[in-house]
């Protein structure tokens, strides 16, 4: 899949790019029926909240077939080589969820700074996709992004290893402020199979889900090859230290993979 010139003319300038209908239904079902079974299991993969409640599993391509298909699919990773203009690996791949009434926060932050802080990465030539497994709606947790924040670079932030299970390094209240007067701020929503990109320095955060309905959202990050990670501080299955460059799946292969599932469900 390739992105037009307006919408690479968006992405660079808002540094986000909300795409609303990238998945069908039929493939996206199979994802968030994978998520809740794998949920279910003890791995050491899988943080959780301080309520017990699932919070993000990593690394579920290397263990879940179709995740491991969706890690290489072509409408997710074909984009990001032609902002890139070369070959990808996967520094970190997760599903986060936001349980019903126990789904946490994620501080405001630039997912950059963490990568380069942790993980020595060099340059902010990687960036997330994010694929709604759930609907997204503005009372669920959405992902909510301040526009032109990439153009400041990397902020000051501190390391924060108390407000959640997860550390994370955040923004204070007065940088967010300042940002959010120069680029307001936004929260995409929409149905499952929607996705969204964003650079690597956007600023962003979710609040916490206190409604009935679970958010379920998938994250693949996706680094250049040539700007691979120099520290190997965290986890293997938290930054990947595997740089073999990502070969594309046929763009059918999930929607096969989810009709082989519901007749084996059948």
């Amino acid at each position: 899949m390739k992105l037009s010139e307006e919408q690479l003319a968006a992405f660079d300038e808002q540094g986000y790019l909300f795409l609303p209908e990238c998945f069908s239904e039929e493939e996206v079902s199979v994802l968030g029926a994978e998520a809740d079974e794998i949920f279910k299991t003890e791995r050491k993969e899988i943080w959780y909240e301080s309520s017990g409640a699932p919070r993000t599993a990593f690394a579920a391509h290397t263990y879940n077939d179709a995740f491991a298909i969706l890690g290489r699919h072509p409408r997710l990773i074909e984009p990001v080589e032609q902002v890139f203009g070369e070959q990808l690996y996967m520094h970190q791949f997760k599903v986060n969820a936001k349980a019903p009434f126990d789904g946490d926060v994620w501080q405001w932050h630039q997912d950059y700074g963490v990568w380069a802080r942790d993980d020595g990465m060099p340059a902010p030539r990687a960036m997330n996709i994010a694929v709604f497994m759930d609907e997204v709606m503005a009372i669920n947790g959405p992902l909510m992004f301040i526009p032109k924040s990439h153009r400041h670079g990397v902020l000051e932030a501190g390391h924060d290893v108390e407000t959640t299970s997860y550390p994370l390094w955040t923004l204070d209240n007065e940088t967010i402020a300042a940002l959010a007067d120069d680029g307001g701020i936004v929260a995409p929503t929409g149905k499952p199979g929607a996705v969204i990109m964003f650079h690597g320095n956007i600023v962003h955060a979710s609040p916490p889900n206190i409604t009935p309905y679970p958010r379920k959202i998938v994250y693949l990050t996706l680094c250049a090859v040539s700007n691979h990670i120099t520290k190997f501080n965290r986890e293997e299955w938290i930054a990947h230290r595997d740089f073999t460059p990502i070969e594309p799946a046929p763009d059918d292969a999930l929607l096969e993979y989810a009709r082989e599932y519901r007749v084996k469900a059948a």
